[in-house]
C-alpha cells in the first residue's frame, strides 16, 4: 500500500484551494451588490437627467463603442471603451494641463463611488490605490500609484494591477495586467471645436471568476457591469465636471 500524504501537504493544498474559492464567492457577491446598486443608480440618474437645465452640459459626446476580448488560451481580457467628445477648443485648451489630466482620474473613481451608491470606493495610500468593497479590508482590486504622460496631443493615466479579490492568484499579479484613461486631442468639425478622443482600457487582466468558475459567468456578471458602468462614466464626461484630486500631485496639494 502507498504511504498517505503528510498531513501538513494535504491540509496546506486543500487550505489554498478554500482561501481561492472564498475570494471568488465573495467576488460573485460584489457583482450581485453591484448589479443592485447599479440599477437603482439608473433610475436616479434618469430622473436627474430630466430635471437638468438647457446647457447643463458643456460638450457633446458621440460615437460610444466597445470592444472587449477574452483570450481563450490563456484566459487574459482586454477590455476597450471609448467615446469622442465635441469640445470648445477654448475650453480644452485651458483644461489641457497634467492638473485636469489628475483630475480626470479621480473623476473616474468619483463615478464608480456614485454609481454604487459608495459601497464601492477607493482607499488611498502612498504606493497604491485600491478599490474596496465598504470596507479597506475587502479589496476589490489594488493597483499600483497612478504613471502619468502628457503631451501637445496626449494625455495618458494608467494603474497597474497588483493584486485582489477580482484577480486572479496564478496570473494576474505581477503588475503587467493595468486600467488606463487615454485622451488624445484631434480636430474639430469647425475651427473652434475640438474632437476628444477618450479610450478606457482594460488589459491583461486575470478575473478569479473566469479563472475558477466560468467564463461564461464572467462575461455575463462582472464583464458587463465593468462595460455598463464606463459608459455611464464617459457619458458624464459631457458636463466637464472634473473632480479635485485627492493627492494634487500636479496642483501643489491644494
Amino acid at each position: 500500500m502507498g504511504a498517505s500524504p503528510a498531513p501538513g501537504v494535504a491540509w496546506g493544498s486543500r487550505g489554498k484551494l478554500e482561501a481561492d474559492m472564498t475570494g471568488v464567492w465573495i467576488a460573485i457577491a460584489v457583482v450581485g451588490t453591484l448589479f443592485a446598486g447599479l440599477a437603482s443608480s439608473l433610475m436616479r440618474g434618469r430622473r436627474a437627467r430630466s430635471a437638468q437645465p438647457d446647457g447643463a452640459e458643456r460638450a457633446r459626446v458621440t460615437d460610444l463603442g466597445d470592444a472587449t476580448t477574452l483570450d481563450r488560451d490563456t484566459g487574459a481580457v482586454r477590455s476597450v471603451q471609448k467615446a469622442d467628445l465635441v469640445i470648445e477648443e477654448a475650453v480644452l485648451r485651458e483644461m489641457w494641463t497634467p492638473e485636469y489630466l489628475e483630475r480626470l482620474a479621480r473623476t473616474y473613481w468619483r463615478f464608480l463611488a456614485r454609481v454604487t451608491l459608495g459601497l464601492v470606493h477607493v482607499h488611498y495610500s502612498d504606493d497604491e490605490r485600491s478599490v474596496v468593497l465598504v470596507a479597506p479590508a475587502l479589496k476589490l482590486l489594488t493597483f499600483q500609484a497612478p504613471e502619468y504622460k502628457m503631451d501637445a496631443t496626449r494625455g495618458l493615466v494608467r494603474w497597474r494591477i497588483a493584486r485582489g479579490l477580482l484577480v486572479s492568484r496564478r496570473y494576474g499579479r505581477n503588475g503587467r495586467g493595468y486600467l488606463q484613461i487615454e485622451v488624445l486631442r484631434q480636430p474639430g468639425v469647425d475651427p473652434r471645436s475640438v474632437r476628444l478622443h477618450v479610450e478606457v482600457e482594460v488589459a491583461n487582466f486575470y478575473p478569479s471568476i473566469a479563472s475558477k468558475l466560468s467564463r461564461r459567468l464572467y462575461n455575463a456578471t462582472q464583464s458587463r457591469i465593468h462595460v455598463i458602468v464606463t459608459y455611464g462614466f464617459l457619458r458624464s464626461l459631457a458636463r466637464l465636471d472634473l473632480a479635485k484630486s485627492r493627492v494634487g500631485r500636479f496642483d501643489g496639494g491644494q
